[in-house]
Order: structure tokens, then sequence, then C-alpha cells
């Protein structure tokens, strides 16, 4: 027995703006994608739900997997920027999706968030306490953006990506190297203000050494190299960063996913999200063997290998909508 991923969903605002919609910044288009990949980014309308979004995301990877919602036994959410302070972000979720009294709950890690989730659902599967876990990662944001500091403005985004993480008969063992540095926390916080701060250039710097160094530790525990990863999916927070990182690691650039002209740096959404964009352009096969990588406020910072539909069992897709209740 192992673990994969099943399937993927994502769900974006309608809201597109583009780089021109930052000229006013002392900014221009040429600038942003010079320096950061982005042309536009989505933007939730500011009386929108942000676990409505979570709810979109979560049903597309259930139905993408083929899993049912009465089969899910734990839901996760990733998320700084949720609806309310309390009850968390999953439980609502959860209920949306028709989940009978599940164990719900969120994660709060920054940019990381996703991967730290997504090592519990992993662990969870592991010790035989669930055979299917939803792990959703959701921002807003806009939310906690200063509008009016360009260095910060320009990169962010809004969205909501989520995995299907399931039990698999053989296959790759996964493995995740997670951590985190609260002697550095002041090179991206959010304060009491509730307004998103960042020291860009030491963020560069330290995000390609721990994103490159963590990920080369867990291909070591797996017994693998960087020609054995059929897609690097890194968190989208800057295409000079990926790159950077994928040089480092040795992975060729035909294997490395990008999605953050379209979206921007969604935080820990930016994973799944661009799992979900993968697989809707056919670049993801049962079986293929992901490297993830992630490093975000704390400091934190994930690194993991998993691969995806490596033999995991499905429900009839008939059986997809089961108990979804009304929104």
């Amino acid at each position: 027995m192992t673990v994969t991923l099943a399937g993927a969903g994502a769900a974006l605002p309608e809201r597109v703006l583009s780089n021109h919609d930052f000229v006013h910044l002392d900014t221009s288009d040429e600038w942003i994608v010079q320096r950061t990949g982005i042309r536009e980014r989505r933007r939730l309308a500011e009386d929108a739900s942000l676990a409505e979004l979570a709810t979109d995301a979560c049903d597309r990877a259930l139905a993408d997997a083929g899993v049912a919602p009465r089969d899910i036994r734990q839901v996760v959410v990733a998320t700084s920027t949720a609806d309310r302070i309390s009850p968390g972000m999953a439980v609502e979720v959860a209920t949306r999706l028709g989940i009978d009294r599940p164990a719900a709950f969120d994660v709060s890690a920054g940019c990381s968030g996703f991967l730290y989730a997504l090592d519990h659902a992993v662990a969870a599967i592991e010790s035989g306490r669930a055979d299917h876990v939803l792990v959703c990662g959701a921002e807003a944001l806009s939310r906690i953006t200063d509008h009016t500091d360009r260095n910060t403005a320009v990169l962010l985004g809004d969205g909501a990506g989520a995995v299907v993480v399931s039990r698999a008969e053989g296959g790759l063992r996964p493995s995740f190297a997670l951590g985190s540095d609260g002697r550095r926390i002041d090179l991206l916080y959010v304060q009491q203000d509730k307004l998103l701060r960042m020291r860009g250039r030491e963020i560069f710097e330290s995000a390609v050494d721990l994103m490159a160094g963590h990920t080369q530790l867990v291909l070591e525990r797996t017994g693998l190299g960087p020609d054995d990863l059929d897609l690097f999916v890194a968190h989208q927070a800057n295409a000079r960063i990926i790159h950077a990182v994928r040089r480092r690691l040795g992975v060729s650039a035909d294997r490395v996913f990008l999605n953050v002209d379209k979206v921007a740096n969604t935080s820990s959404a930016s994973i799944p999200l661009a799992l979900a964009h993968a697989g809707e352009q056919q670049l993801l096969h049962p079986g293929a063997v992901l490297g993830l990588a992630a490093f975000g406020a704390g400091l934190s910072w994930g690194a993991g290998v998993i691969t995806w539909r490596s033999r995991a069992a499905a429900q009839p897709r008939e059986e997809l909508s089961a108990g979804r209740v009304a929104r």
C-alpha cells in the first residue's frame, strides 16, 4: 500500500487584472514580466465567499479523481485568508460538498501551507485512518495586499486548488521534507494591520536555496534523481525563482510547469492550481512522478515527491454528486 494523488481541481474568480491595471504604481507590463513572469492575476469580489471558491475546486477534484463525497473522511484547507477567523473554512467546505461529519480543519503556513496539509493527508492514509483525504489550498490575497505598494501589489492573486489524496497499490512511497525558521519572520509576514510585507531580494535567495536543497533531500530519500521526475511543480511565486531552483537541481526546462503568468502568486493555492492546470493540459499520466516545492512566510518551506494516479482505487463517476448540498 502507498499513497497517490488521484485527482485535482481548480477554481478562479472571474475578474482578471492585467499588468496594465498597475501603471498608476509607476510600473509597466515589461517591468513586471521581466522580473516575475506574471502577466495577469485574478481578483475575488470584496463581498464574495472564498469558501465557495474552495468548494468549487474541491468538487472538481473529486470528479477528476472519481471519488464520491461520502468516501472522504478528512478535509484539510490550507489558507491564511479565510472568510472567518473561526471556525476553520474546511468545516464549511465539507458541508457545502455534502461530506457527512468528517474531520475538517485549516492549516496556516503561508505559501508552504498546501505541502504541510498534503504531508498530513499522506500520513493519515499511511496510518490506515483514511482511504481518501481532500486537501485544498485557497487564498484571497487581495484581502491582505497593500494596493499602494508596487513591490507586492503586482505579485498577488486569488484562487483555489484542490487534490484528492488516495490509498494506492504499489508504486513509489511519497516523501516530504518540511521546515521553518522563526528567526527570519521579518522577511515575509502579515502584521496586525492585515497587510503583507516582504523583503523581496532576501526572499529570492532563501527560496532558491531552501526549495532546491529540500527537493534534493526528498529525491535522495526515495532513491531518485532529477531525471526521474516527470514534472516539477514549485510554488508559483516568481518564474525566475522557479527556473533558478530547477537549474540548481538539474531538472530540464521541459519538465517544469509554470502558470504564474496567468494566476500570479496565490500562496497556498499555488501548487494545487498548477497541478489542476497541468492535468487540463494533459501533462500528467498515471504513475507520473511529481516533485513539489514551496517557500513562504514563517519562514516556512517544504518539498515532496509523490505519484499521480498510481493505481488508486476510484469510485464510479455516477456517484460523484451524491449528497452534494445546495449552496
